[in-house]
């Protein structure tokens, strides 16, 4: 009896490498994920924040090369260095933070050229409208962590957003720009 049930598992095996392989769940990593903004500053410099606090997962299937990736920022975590110029992003002129206390962002599809990551398409929530974004993958790997013990997926990716659509109008009357870059670098660890 267990010889034929030996026998049949061996036989088996080349039918059970052949299976799909299945997405795993990674849990983003705080330490090694930020989200930036950058906007121009009347032609003169770039202001510049990011926000401190942020968590989210991927859910990612090598194989098929399918994903979707949850990420939630804490909007009153906003740092751009300055406190008196962090006061006023907080406000309802910028991202009022009391009546909206988080931005969020879910991917809907990767878009792969060959096996390199393309670019990552999803909905941008913020000030409590939802629209589409694409971030474009400047990099995208995944690596055997040695730290922590396990695989990590991650990459460096950036989106220009025109501010308005989503009522963040503040300054385009004194000649603010519109157009917001968003960079994001997401780290994420196999659970």
């Amino acid at each position: 009896m267990r010889k034929t049930a030996l026998v049949s598992l061996v036989a088996a095996l080349p039918l059970l490498a052949t299976l799909p392989a299945q997405a795993a769940t990674y849990k983003i990593d705080p330490a090694h994920t930020f989200a930036t903004f950058e906007i121009d500053h009347f032609g003169a410099s770039v202001n510049r924040g990011r926000f401190d606090k942020k968590s989210g997962t991927v859910e990612f299937d090598k194989a098929a090369k399918k994903g979707k990736v949850t990420l939630e920022i804490d909007a009153a975590s906003i740092n751009s260095g300055t406190p008196d110029f962090d006061k006023h992003l907080k406000t309802a002129d910028f991202f009022n933070v009391e009546k909206h206390p988080t931005i969020r962002f879910v991917s809907d599809k990767f878009v792969y050229d060959g096996d390199k990551l393309k670019e990552v398409t999803g909905k941008l929530t913020l000030l409590g409208q939802t629209h589409p974004i694409t971030f474009k993958a400047n990099q995208f790997t995944c690596y055997p962590n040695p730290m922590v013990k396990t695989e990590a997926c991650g990459g460096d990716f950036v989106a220009e957003i025109d501010r308005t659509q989503w009522g963040m109008n503040w300054g385009v009357n004194m000649g603010m720009p519109k157009k917001v870059r968003i960079i994001a670098q997401i780290e994420a660890f196999k659970q």
